[in-house]
């Protein structure tokens, strides 16, 4: 069995307005030393072992469902389930 582990973030040229709202509300805070806030998703994927290659299932899964390929930008990890 194998975790996957899944980081999905905005491309940088998209604007993030969730991200500016959290970081007016640091600044409001006290935080004055955030220069930058980006929002992003994870998700964490349990596989049963297949003869399919991961990478190859995942990057599929990714780009057909789990991020929006035009706005935002995706990495994963691939490791041993306990």
């Amino acid at each position: 069995m194998k975790k996957v582990k899944v980081y999905v973030t905005l491309r940088e040229s998209v604007l993030d307005p969730q991200g500016s709202a959290v970081m007016g509300s640091l600044h409001n805070m006290g935080y004055e030393e955030v220069q930058d806030v980006r929002i992003g998703k994870f998700l964490e994927l349990q596989l049963a072992d297949a003869e399919r290659d991961v990478g190859t299932a995942v990057k599929e899964m990714c780009e057909k469902l789990l991020t929006n390929t035009v706005i935002e930008d995706y990495r994963y990890e691939v490791e041993e389930a306990n």
